[in-house]
């Protein structure tokens, strides 16, 4: 289950920027480190050390993804940068079958009137927390009349939860 947050957008940029940048900073530093390492114990001098420098590079990568995921995952510092991540994951999984969730919608379907409202909303903070207002006034349209739609039916609008299985209960009902 994946809830929306709220989250203050200049806040959210500047966290996630220096998550970024702490990250790359670590990179660079394990690159160097790891290339000069290979270069040192395997390479030739004045001989072509571009498969060390290279093979410094491909472990500090593997590294640094190791530590990303193993260790500072769960740290306070990463949050917004994992909450951005799953909101996004979230969102392309609903985007993936967004047919299914589509013709289902044209049926009714309260649950796939659901998703389409959580993705209505998540969309809406994603552009929000990146800055992307050039997209807001095409979608401000369609989330209305989804919005007024579902209000209709006697459906909560609120939707700020997604449930990955409600997708999974949509796919046999467009087949």
């Amino acid at each position: 289950m994946f809830e929306i947050q709220p989250m203050d957008p200049a806040t959210f940029r500047q966290q996630t920027r220096r998550s970024t940048i702490i990250i790359a900073v670590l990179f660079l530093l394990l690159a160097m480190l790891f290339s000069s390492v290979a270069v040192a114990v395997f390479g030739e001098p004045d001989g072509d050390n571009l498969r060390f420098n290279v093979g410094g590079v491909f472990v500090a990568f593997l590294l640094t993804a190791a530590l990303l995921r193993g260790r500072f995952w769960h740290q306070t510092w990463m949050a917004p940068a994992v909450y951005s991540w799953r909101l996004k994951r979230n969102l392309m999984s609903i985007t993936n079958v967004m047919h299914q969730v589509t013709a289902a919608v044209q049926n009714d379907d309260p649950t796939a009137m659901k998703v389409l409202r959580f993705y209505h909303l998540g969309l809406l903070q994603m552009h929000e927390l990146d800055g992307n207002s050039s997209d807001h006034g095409q979608l401000r349209d369609e989330v209305e009349q989804h919005k007024a739609r579902m209000q209709a039916q006697g459906l909560d609008s609120d939707q700020p939860r997604f449930d990955p299985q409600w997708l999974e209960t949509l796919k046999p009902a467009s087949r």
